[in-house]
C-alpha cells in the first residue's frame, strides 16, 4: 500500500496546524459558525443533529493494522468507543468535541491518514473495489489508479469550489463491485489489443434525481488518465449549475447538455491539457505501482481448512457465505460482517477494530479493506489460517455468516444522527435483520441486497438495492417507500417505486410479504430475487405488497 513521503507528512502537518488555529478562533469567538463552516468542511468536520461528526478518509478502502488500531484508539479517547464505516469507504466519528478534533487529526497524521476532502464541493475520497489486488476476476489492481487520482485531486487549486461534490470510483474487474455507474466519474480497467486502459463513465449519481452513468469513452489509454479526468472536471466546473444545488451535480449537466456535447467539449479540453502533463503523471504512477506489489504468498497444506470445513457446520456456513475466490488457489478473501443481527450496520466497536487489526497482522499480510457495503475485508488469507480466524472473529462477535444475504443491509445513519434525515434507517435495518433471523430463512433466500436511506440524498444507496427503502416525512410521520429491481453492479439499474409508502410499523411486514412472494415465484433455489423480478416484473410483487391490488385483480 502507499507509504507517505516526507512531502506528504509535511503537507499534512501544516494543514492540521492551520485547522488547529481555526478551531481555537472558533472556540474563542473570533469566528462565527457561518465563518467557520467552510473551514471545517475542508477538513471533514460536519455539524450533525446532536454533535460534530468527523469523517475520516480511507482512500480506496485500504488500510493496515496499525492504522486500524489508531482508529480504535481515537474512538476510545475522543468518541464513544466505536466508529461508523460508510458507503464511501470512510469512517465517521459521531461524538467528538470540537476542541479535540485537531488532536484527532494529528493522531491520524502519525499513521498516514487524514480527513481532507471528505466533505465540501470538491473531489471526494476516491473509492475502489474492496477486493482490489486479490480478486480472481481482476484484470489489474485499481488502487494505483485510485492513488494517482487522490494525489492529483488533493488540494487541486481549480477544483476546491466546484458546483457540487464530485465522486470518482475505480474497478479493475469486469464484475463491478465499486458501483462505478452511480459516480460522477466511474473508471473500469479494460484490455484492448493487449493494452490496458479505461472505460470512462460519467454522470452517474443517486440522490433526488438518480441516474445511471453514460459511457464517455469506451477505451482511454492509461497514459491519458489524468489529463482526461482534468478535462472532464474542468468542463463540469464551467458548465455546472450554481443557481440550484439540487441541479448542480454533473449528472444534471450531462442530462441538460447531452452526452455528445459533453464529449465534444471534454475532447477539446483534453487536447489542450494533454501536452502540459509531459509524462510527469506516468512517472508518478510507476512509483505508486511499485508500492502496490502483491505480498509474497505463503505455500503449504490447506488440509486444516478442509478438515474444519467438513467437521464443523458453523464454520462451513461461514466459509460458504463469507469467503470469496482469491487469485491464488491456496488463499481466500475473507469478508468480515460487522452486521450481526440486530446491530447497527457499519458500526464497529474499538475492541472489534483491534481484533481485525491483529488478524491482519498475523494472517493477512497486514492488509485490510473497507467495503462500500460497510463491511471489512481481509484480502489475502492462506486457507490453513481460516479456522483460527473464524474462532477469533466468533469470540469478537464478528463471525456472522450473512455476507450478501438479507441481513447484510446497507443503511445510512438516518434520523438517529443526521441533520438532513427525515426518517430512521438504523432501527428498520435492525428489525429486518432480526426478523429474518427469527424466521431462519436467510440462507434459503440467498443473495438479496436491501439498502435503506433516511432521506432523498440516498446515502444508503436505496435506488440500487434489489429492495430499496426510502424513509420520508409525511406531515410529521415517518413513511417508507419501497423500490424494486435496483442493481449496483455492471448491469446497474435504478429501482422502480412499488407504490404508496408504509408506516414505520408496517415496513418490516411489507418486506416479509415481498420475500415470501419471491420464494413462491422463483423457478428454483438458484434464481436470485433480482432475477425473479426481472423475469416477472413488478406486478406479482405489488400484488403482495398491497392486498387491495390483489383483491381488485381477483
Amino acid at each position: 500500500m502507499y507509504q507517505y513521503t516526507d512531502f506528504d507528512r509535511d503537507f499534512l502537518a501544516e494543514r492540521n496546524a492551520q485547522f488547529r488555529a481555526q478551531v481555537e478562533r472558533r472556540i474563542d469567538g473570533s469566528l462565527t459558525e457561518d465563518e467557520f463552516k467552510p473551514l471545517r468542511l475542508m477538513n471533514g468536520l460536519y455539524l450533525q443533529l446532536h454533535a460534530y461528526m468527523l469523517r475520516v478518509a480511507i482512500p480506496y478502502g485500504t488500510l493496515n493494522g496499525e492504522q486500524m488500531d489508531v482508529l480504535a484508539d481515537i474512538a476510545d479517547k475522543w468518541d464513544k468507543g466505536y466508529g461508523h464505516f460508510t458507503t464511501r469507504q470512510n469512517i465517521q466519528y459521531n461524538w467528538p468535541k470540537l476542541r479535540d478534533v485537531p488532536d484527532m487529526l494529528d493522531a491520524l497524521g502519525e499513521v498516514g491518514m487524514h480527513a481532507i476532502q471528505t466533505s465540501g464541493n470538491t473531489i471526494r475520497n476516491v473509492t475502489a473495489d474492496h477486493f482490489a489486488g486479490a480478486a480472481r476476476d481482476e484484470i489489474e489492481d485499481p488502487r494505483p489508479t485510485a492513488e494517482l487520482l487522490r494525489q492529483w485531486s488533493t488540494d487541486h487549486p481549480e477544483f476546491q469550489f466546484l458546483p457540487r461534490k464530485f465522486k470518482i470510483a475505480v474497478t479493475g474487474s469486469p464484475n463491478d463491485r465499486a458501483v462505478i455507474k452511480a459516480h460522477d466519474i466511474g473508471l473500469r480497467i479494460v484490455e484492448r489489443d493487449g493494452e490496458t486502459g479505461y472505460e470512462v463513465v460519467i454522470g452517474g449519481g443517486l440522490g433526488r434525481t438518480p441516474m445511471i452513468g453514460k459511457v464517455l469513452r469506451d477505451f482511454l489509454p492509461k497514459a491519458d488518465l489524468l489529463p482526461y479526468c482534468e478535462a472532464i472536471v474542468s468542463v463540469y466546473n464551467v458548465l455546472g449549475r450554481r443557481d440550484n444545488k439540487y441541479k448542480a451535480r454533473i449528472k444534471i449537466t450531462v442530462h441538460e447538455n447531452g452526452i455528445d456535447t459533453i464529449r465534444e467539449m471534454v475532447e477539446q479540453r483534453f487536447s489542450e491539457l494533454r501536452p502540459l502533463f509531459r509524462g510527469v503523471d506516468q512517472k508518478m504512477l510507476k512509483a505508486i505501482e511499485a508500492q502496490f506489489a502483491p505480498p509474497v504468498f505463503q505455500s503449504g497444506s490447506v488440509a486444516a481448512f478442509m478438515d474444519a470445513y467438513h467437521a464443523d457446520p458453523v464454520f462451513r456456513s461461514w466459509a460458504d457465505t463469507n469467503l470469496t475466490a482469491h487469485k491464488n488457489e491456496d488463499y481466500s478473501i475473507v469478508s468480515i460482517s460487522i452486521k450481526k443481527h440486530g446491530q447497527t450496520p457499519g458500526d464497529a466497536a474499538s475492541e472489534q477494530m483491534r481484533v481485525m487489526a491483529q488478524l491482519a497482522r498475523e494472517f493477512a499480510h497486514n492488509e485490510l479493506r473497507i467495503s462500500h457495503e460497510q463491511n471489512v475485508i481481509l484480502p489475502h488469507v492462506h486457507k490453513s489460517n481460516l479456522p483460527a480466524i473464524h474462532a477469533r472473529l466468533k469470540a469478537a462477535g464478528l463471525a456472522t455468516a450473512n455476507i450478501g444475504k438479507i441481513s447484510d443491509i446497507i443503511a445510512c445513519p438516518g434520523m438517529d444522527y443526521c441533520a438532513l434525515a427525515t426518517a430512521r434507517s438504523i432501527p428498520v435495518a435492525q428489525q429486518i435483520a432480526t426478523r429474518f433471523d427469527e424466521l431462519k430463512l436467510e440462507h434459503d433466500i440467498g443473495d438479496l441486497k436491501i439498502k435503506i436511506s433516511g432521506c432523498i440524498n440516498a446515502c444508503g444507496h436505496h435506488h440500487v438495492g434489489h429492495i430499496g427503502i426510502l424513509g420520508l416525512d409525511r406531515a410529521g410521520v415517518e413513511n417508507y417507500q419501497i423500490t424494486l429491481g435496483g442493481d449496483h453492479t455492471e448491469t446497474a439499474a435504478i429501482g422502480e417505486r412499488a407504490g404508496p409508502g408504509f408506516a414505520y410499523d408496517e415496513i418490516v411486514p411489507a418486506v416479509e410479504r415481498l420475500v415470501y412472494a419471491y420464494l413462491d415465484l422463483r423457478t428454483d433455489a438458484e434464481e436470485r430475487f433480482i432475477d425473479t423480478y426481472r423475469r416477472l416484473g413488478m406486478a406479482p410483487f405489488k400484488a403482495e405488497l398491497y392486498p387491495e391490488v390483489k383483491a381488485n385483480a381477483a
